[in-house]
């Protein structure tokens, strides 16, 4: 017997039996039943369903022509029609299996396999098969709300069944982002289970941001920083990846209890700090190129992948750079001179100023203490004026170097900005980085010459300024004010109260006073009235003892009176 004999023989013995179980188990109208394809013609396929005639069903029925031989699933509509053939529904059979498809993946929470076929209001209708729609709101198509002009139609996927009726009819509503979910969650557990750091895996860009991109690596996302670009220095991420494109990723950390997953390019290129002391060094001067600035300072990129910080304060030796954008773009190539750097850390600290010869080094030499010029001022504070020497050197006049007898309160009350003055150099401070100017100092202190010229104890002339509780002010040559304190205002041959003997002084008299203490150091002058009438008594007295003369006798009363008001 041929092959092809033994196909048959084998095909009618299977027919028999079917026919055979049929005949002792009766099929009722409604009821689902098995069939075979038995031939194609036109648009219409034949069914042997084991009854005495083939049921004839609509091609179209079937999602693709079926083969001679196949099995199918139909329900029998009626056991004999007009024309005596029987009537069977494959379409009626196909829904029929999705219901119960349908009900079971439900009740065991299992996805069904569904294809969304258009936008509707709220969302997207989903073909489930067997002629049965269900609902997919907007909110639970992907992972992520969709933006408005999303096009999901044509997309076959899983799904699952949130609910199959409402309020007593069919109202089937399904969650395409659930599924997702859980299949992500499921694939990123299998990512940390059995991916290690250095492993290269393959993902897709994503997204963009200032410090990155994230990388799609299957329905999860791994990040990839700016920092991890490049060893040399990254402005703008989308120079490196562009969105959208597959790439190949070093993985380099993994933190599965917070999700974190972070991945390089830099790390397929060996690191350039590797060999950074075989070629650099302390002290060595090298040129590099901006690449960013900072309130703090600059930096300088000297090779691909080698970056230093020039601080603010090492950018200039004079100017008192308050943004590194003053002396400094992106993109200027500088030469800067090494001034440490650490190769764990991957730090390099860098000099601009150091290239340079500091002027600070012969300040002392070009501006000496004692040397006078005339400055503008160019900024005030209560307390100082600030000159610009040259150009980024400043000199300070403190309030106490601007008069030798006057109290400045208010520096500005001095001079005004944009005044000039003629000052000296009283001091240079190399380290601080400052000198110090004075105006008095162009004339001589005056306390020195009253110190000079009034020993304790000598009788000196002034006129009174102030009158106050404690006693009087007087102020005497070169416009030093001294004071005279109450207990040594009052006349000693009056038995009188200090009080009563100042009410006798007014501002604007002038008066004789012995100097008590005068300090330069301490700008302190001490002066007496009681004292300076002492000692004219004292002297009156001496010279009528050593005067035989009766007629100066009877006279002295009235002399001591002129000698102490003179």
């Amino acid at each position: 017997m041929s092959t092809e004999d033994k196909k048959t023989t084998a095909q009618q013995s299977e027919s028999d039996l079917q026919h055979y179980m049929q005949s002792i188990q009766p099929i009722e109208e409604g009821q689902m039943i098995p069939g075979r394809v038995v031939e194609i013609t036109g648009d219409h396929v034949y069914i042997d369903v084991g009854y005495k005639s083939e049921g004839k069903i609509p091609l179209n029925e079937f999602e693709a022509p079926p083969q001679i031989g196949e099995n199918v699933y139909v329900i029998l509509i009626r056991k004999e029609g007009k024309e005596g053939q029987v009537i069977v529904s494959k379409r009626r059979a196909d829904e029929k299996l999705v219901w119960k498809n349908l009900r079971q993946a439900f009740d065991e929470h299992k996805p069904i396999e569904g294809l969304i076929d258009r936008r509707v209001k709220g969302g997207w209708e989903v073909d489930l098969g067997g002629e049965i729609r269900a609902f997919c709101p907007a909110s639970k198509v992907d992972v992520r709300r969709p933006a408005e002009n999303a096009d999901y139609v044509g997309t076959k996927s899983p799904f699952y069944i949130d609910r199959l009726y409402a309020k007593g009819k069919t109202n089937i509503v399904v969650s395409r982002r659930d599924w997702m979910e859980e299949n992500i969650k499921r694939r990123k557990n299998e990512f940390f289970a059995n991916t290690h750091i250095g492993d290269v895996v393959e993902g897709t860009v994503k997204s963009f941001t200032s410090f990155g991109a994230f990388v799609d690596l299957g329905g999860f996302d791994g990040l990839l920083h700016i920092n991890d670009m490049s060893w040399g220095h990254v402005t703008r991420p989308k120079d490196f990846v562009r969105l959208g494109e597959p790439i190949q990723l070093k993985v380099i950390r993994l933190e599965p209890t917070e999700s974190r997953i972070n991945l390089s390019l830099k790390h397929f290129t060996e690191d350039p700090w590797n060999h950074f002391e075989e070629k650099y060094h302390v002290g060595d001067v090298v040129k590099g190129r901006t690449t960013k600035l900072a309130d703090f300072g600059a930096f300088i990129e000297i090779e691909e992948g080698i970056e230093g910080l020039a601080h603010i304060s090492e950018l200039s030796w004079v100017r008192k750079v308050k943004h590194p954008k003053e002396v400094l773009k992106v993109g200027d190539v500088v030469e800067t001179k090494i001034l440490g750097y650490d190769v764990q850390q991957g730090k390099l600290s860098l000099g601009l100023k150091q290239v340079l010869p500091n002027p600070w080094d012969e300040i002392d030499q070009r501006f000496p203490v004692g040397m006078r010029l005339t400055r503008r001022v160019v900024r005030a504070s209560p307390y100082a004026l600030f000159f610009e020497i040259e150009e980024g050197i400043d000199g300070v006049l403190h309030a106490d170097d601007m008069s030798w007898t006057r109290k400045i309160r208010n520096a500005s009350s001095f001079a005004k900005v944009d005044e000039e003055l003629e000052v000296m150099i009283i001091g240079v401070d190399k380290e601080r980085g400052k000198v110090h100017l004075g105006v008095k100092q162009l004339s001589e202190d005056p306390w020195e010459s009253v110190a000079r010229a009034y020993p304790r104890g000598a009788i000196i002339d002034g006129e009174i300024t102030n009158i106050t509780d404690f006693g009087l002010f007087v102020k005497v040559q070169g416009g030093i004010e001294g004071l005279v304190h109450k207990a040594s205002v009052a006349d000693p041959a009056l038995e009188e109260t200090p009080e009563a003997a100042m009410a006798k002084h007014k501002v604007g008299d002038t008066v004789k006073a012995v100097v008590i203490e005068c300090s330069p150091s301490k700008q302190k002058l001490s002066l007496s009235l009681r004292d300076y009438v002492r000692k004219v008594q004292r002297e009156e007295m001496d010279k009528y003892i050593h005067d035989d003369s009766k007629e100066d006798t009877v006279a002295l009363a009235d002399l001591l009176k002129d000698r102490i008001k003179g």
